[in-house]
């Protein structure tokens, strides 16, 4: 049964990380359909190098593979997003929620996504500029001219 060994270690981490690893994946695109292809797409990648990668990090290497993943995903699909028809009168709290949610989504791809690992997943400075290959820096800049964006979009919303 050794054999079985690495595939059964697999699943395991499979059923414990799919909850997380798809909310990021909804943090970074918006939409639930988009964020089960990338995380399907992620696992998929994952399996091939399971053996190697347990030998580091297993979950830097599942975010840094989402996140490249969204990054990928989001370059070739450059359209616009489908809006299904908004009830006449949210919940305030929905309201709110999807507010923020189409202003993380209007930010360019990889502010929101050194938005939603620094502020969402709570990563450092220099794990997200590990995670994402750019200088701590870059991350500073991304994330100061997302937070501010995002304040932006919300206090025109609430006039």
């Amino acid at each position: 049964m050794p054999n079985n060994a690495p595939d059964a270690e697999f699943a395991a981490y499979f059923a414990a990380r799919l909850p997380a690893t798809r909310r990021l994946a909804y943090a970074l695109c918006g939409d639930w359909h988009t964020a089960d292809d990338l995380v399907q797409t992620t696992f998929v990648k994952l399996y091939p190098h399971w053996r190697k990668v347990q030998d580091t990090s297993i979950d830097a290497y599942v975010r840094r593979s989402l996140v490249n993943t969204f990054l990928t995903h989001r370059h070739r699909h450059r359209r616009e997003e489908v809006v299904a028809e908004v009830p006449e009168r949210p919940a305030p709290e929905a309201e709110l929620h999807d507010d923020l949610g189409r202003a993380l989504r209007a930010l360019p791809a990889q502010q929101r996504a050194v938005v939603v690992l620094r502020h969402l997943e709570d990563l450092s400075i220099a794990e997200v500029a590990e995670l994402l290959q750019i200088a701590e820096g870059t991350v500073k800049s991304q994330a100061s001219r997302g937070i501010t964006a995002l304040r932006a979009a919300m206090s025109l919303q609430e006039k």
